[in-house]
């Protein structure tokens, strides 16, 4: 057996991982209408993507531009940085309920594709020791 086969068997048998192999988890809660502190949180990570990178090359340009270095060497940071923060409220306003679910989901086909077969041998019926 491969290390990444053995790592991947070592991590389906922690709790979390038997729980969402045993419950088939996957993505049918994405199916329910976003409530709206969701939707202002994906559309300030979309923001931030757009300010992000974009921006810097801008700054970048404006100060080859303007022949001033110093708006590069402190505006590409400075707007990057906001970017960043304005992402991570994002994030934090949109991410918890959908990050919980697409992790479950991504655990569950990451080992079944990994483990193939094997995986029965985590989570058997009759193991008291296998799934909740």
């Amino acid at each position: 057996m491969n290390i990444i086969k053995k790592t991947a068997l070592y991590f389906a048998r922690t709790k979390y991982c038997r729980q969402a192999i045993a419950e088939r988890a996957d993505l049918s809660a994405m199916r329910e209408k976003p409530t709206t502190k969701m939707m202002i949180g994906l559309g300030l990570v979309a923001f931030s993507y757009v300010i992000g990178l974009p921006a810097v090359i801008a700054m970048g340009i404006l100060a080859v531009w303007l022949r001033e270095p110093l708006v590069g060497i402190i505006g590409g940071p400075l707007i990057y940085a906001i970017s960043t923060i304005i992402f991570i409220v994002g994030i934090k306003m949109a991410g918890k309920r959908y990050f919980h679910v697409f992790s479950r989901w991504l655990v569950r086909v990451v080992l079944e594709k990994i483990l193939g077969e094997d995986i029965r041998a985590v989570c058997a019926p009759g193991r008291d020791d296998s799934c909740p």
